[in-house]
């Protein structure tokens, strides 16, 4: 065998690794491009909800897709996406949140646009909507911050009582509790709104 021969023989045994490790980021990168169209819309509405600024949603769903793309070599160990998904954005936002403490007065009526369906409806029913989204959103301001969560996670986001669970790291028994005082308390508060307004 000649030196040629053997250096290419080399390249040879070397090669089916390399293609391996090609072919395993790859669908690595399009297992997270996938998560991304999937589930972008979906962080970022959690993120709004807690945060009420769009800036700083959008930053919160990047900062919890670069988080997912460090630990990338787990991606096919994780049962539910989504729900692990909203947990990191979650966890995200209640960090900042505590860092920040403090949460604008207003909203944003562009920031609102972005969360409130807009086909088919009048102007004077889009300003209704409009209207009605802030107290709503007010009212669920209104609420103690765990009946609160477990809220934004059942009524925005349609999680199920396991999946805020899982998010919440609690049992599924407090959810459930969370969410009856959640609710009595929000048919309350929204009762007093109508009254008042």
């Amino acid at each position: 065998m000649s030196a040629s021969q053997s250096v290419f023989a080399g390249w040879m045994e070397i090669a089916p690794g390399a293609v391996r490790d090609q072919t395993r980021q790859h669908d690595q990168q399009a297992a997270l491009a996938a998560l991304v169209d999937e589930y972008a819309s979906t962080l970022y509405r959690v993120a709004f909800s807690v945060l009420r600024n769009a800036a700083d949603a959008e930053d919160a769903v990047q900062e919890a897709f670069l988080r997912v793309l460090r630990h990338r070599d787990t991606l096919g160990e994780v049962r539910d996406h989504r729900v692990w998904l909203i947990r990191i954005v979650w966890n995200i936002v209640l960090d900042r949140k505590r860092r920040a403490k403090t949460r604008p007065e207003t909203d944003d009526i562009a920031d609102l646009a972005r969360v409130l369906p807009a086909h088919g409806l009048s102007a004077e029913q889009r300003a209704a909507a409009a209207q009605h989204h802030t107290r709503v959103l007010e009212c669920v301001e209104q609420l103690p911050a765990k009946e609160r969560e477990v809220m934004l996670l059942s009524a925005f986001e349609e999680l199920s009582s396991v999946e805020i669970a899982t998010v919440l790291g609690i049992t599924e028994s407090s959810v459930r509790s969370r969410l009856f005082r959640a609710r009595n308390l929000m048919a309350d508060l929204l009762h007093h709104a109508r009254g008042v307004k």
